[in-house]
């Protein structure tokens, strides 16, 4: 069974008023993330893990030197699935009930996790992501390069912000930290941290 491409959860032009327009979406989901779903069926036709769920894939690709091509696309696949359900229009602001708790205790304040989530958005050297996670319980910010995510470490994804060139180019030429605080205070959809929370 072919990987398909999740539909975006949104209109493309729903996220103009906030900050990202619709060709946005026309290169990064039409473009980007349609080629890794392409290829990623091209890399696993015939073997093993052409049925095989799409966190399998990743878990098993990961760090097989013989398997990079699998992973990286695999693992992009998920990730951009992951980002567009990170953003809503008119998101951002403060999260609430447990998940506000949660940020409380892990980073002091919902300011200091702003403030260390931001900061490894705009340290990640290159392509990558950065990532708000549940380890073991405890809530973390992480980055990682590439298509690496906190799956092949044991983390439970709650939130992440791509920051690979491409995903804020067309918005915010090389601007990379006016993006990140677009996303936080207009996009983040808080609802999903939150259900990825409570799964």
């Amino acid at each position: 069974m072919a990987f398909t491409q999740a539909p975006l959860p949104f209109a493309k032009d729903a996220l103009e008023p906030y900050g990202m327009k619709a060709e946005t979406f026309d290169y990064h989901y039409g473009k980007h993330h349609a080629a890794y779903v392409t290829n990623l069926n091209k890399l696993v036709e015939g073997s093993e893990m052409e049925n095989m769920a799409l966190e399998d894939v990743i878990k098993q690709s990961y760090g097989d030197s013989s398997k990079t091509g699998i992973f990286n696309n695999a693992a992009q696949v998920w990730n951009h699935t992951f980002f567009w359900n990170s953003l809503k229009a008119g998101g951002g602001g403060a999260p609430t009930g447990e998940l506000a708790a949660k940020i409380d205790a892990a980073f002091g304040s919902f300011d200091k996790f702003k403030e260390e989530f931001s900061n490894a958005a705009a340290t990640q050297f290159g392509s990558g992501w950065a990532w708000l996670v549940d380890d073991g319980g405890t809530l973390k910010v992480t980055k990682t390069p590439n298509a690496e995510n906190p799956l092949v470490h044991g983390q439970k994804p709650l939130l992440t912000l791509d920051v690979w060139e491409h995903a804020y180019y067309l918005d915010f030429q090389n601007a990379r930290p006016a993006f990140i605080k677009n996303f936080l205070d207009n996009l983040v959809n808080w609802d999903f941290v939150a259900q990825n929370l409570a799964a």
